[in-house]
C-alpha cells in the first residue's frame, strides 16, 4: 500500500472532492491501517503550528474512544453514528493536510517494519493505547498549551502504526511520557504556589534527614 503522505496527497489534491469530508470517508480511505491512519489524521490539526480552534476537544474525544478500542485488541474501530458522520470543510482539511505532508514525508523516510510486535501484539498495543488515551485527555482540556505537544506524541505513534514500525511507536510513547511528566510538573508547581521542581526535591531530601 502507498505511503500515507501519498494517499493523502491523492485524496485531497488530485481527486475531485465534495465541499465537506466525513470521518466515514477517512475510514474508507484508511484500509487495514485504519487505527494508525486515524491517529495521524485526527492529531494533525492540533500538532501543526497553525491555529486550529475548536478541533482539539472533539478530536481528543474521538482519539480517546479509538485508543480504548485499540487497547482491547479491536481490529476495526467503532464510532457512534453521529461521530462517524461528523464532517469538516474540505478546504480546511486541505490546509491541515498540506501543512502536515512535509512532516509525514520526513518521518516516512525513517520508518520501516521493525519490532512489529509493539504494533500488533496485545501488550504492545496496550502500552501504545494508554499513551494515546492520556494524551487525548489532555487535548480535550480547554487550556492554552495542552493541545499541541500531546497531539505531536499521538502523531508520532500513529506514523509508527501505519508503517508497522515499533521503534517509532516506542519513540512516540517516550515523547508522550515526557510530555505527561512535564505537564504534571507544571500543575504541581502551580499547586505548590510557584515552587520550582528543584526546590521541591531539595525540601523532600531535607525531610529525609
Amino acid at each position: 500500500m502507498a505511503k500515507l503522505s501519498v494517499e493523502l496527497q491523492r485524496y485531497f489534491f488530485e481527486e475531485e472532492r465534495q465541499e465537506t469530508v466525513k470521518l466515514n470517508d477517512i475510514l474508507a480511505l484508511a484500509g487495514e491501517r485504519v487505527f494508525g491512519f486515524l491517529f495521524v489524521v485526527l492529531s494533525l490539526p492540533s500538532a501543526l503550528p497553525v491555529p486550529a480552534p475548536g478541533y482539539s476537544t472533539p478530536f481528543g474525544i474521538v482519539l480517546f474512544l479509538l485508543a480504548m478500542q485499540f487497547i482491547f485488541g479491536a481490529q476495526r474501530p467503532w464510532l457512534p453514528q453521529r461521530l462517524a458522520n461528523w464532517s469538516i470543510k474540505t478546504e480546511i482539511a486541505q490546509k491541515f493536510v498540506k501543512g502536515g505532508i512535509p512532516w509525514l514525508e520526513r518521518l516516512e523516510s525513517l520508518t520501516k517494519p521493525r519490532m512489529t510486535f509493539v504494533c500488533q501484539k496485545l501488550p504492545g498495543r496496550a502500552v501504545v493505547g494508554v499513551a494515546i488515551a492520556l494524551m487525548s485527555v489532555s487535548m480535550m482540556l480547554i487550556i492554552p498549551g495542552t493541545n499541541t505537544l500531546p497531539a505531536i506524541g499521538i502523531f508520532l505513534i500513529g506514523i509508527g502504526l501505519v508503517e508497522d514500525d515499533g521503534v517509532i511507536c516506542l519513540g512516540g510513547v517516550a515523547a508522550c511520557t515526557a510530555i505527561a511528566v512535564a505537564m504534571v510538573s507544571v500543575i504541581w508547581v502551580v499547586y505548590q504556589g510557584g515552587l520550582s521542581i528543584l526546590d521541591i526535591l531539595k525540601n523532600w531530601v531535607k525531610g529525609l534527614f
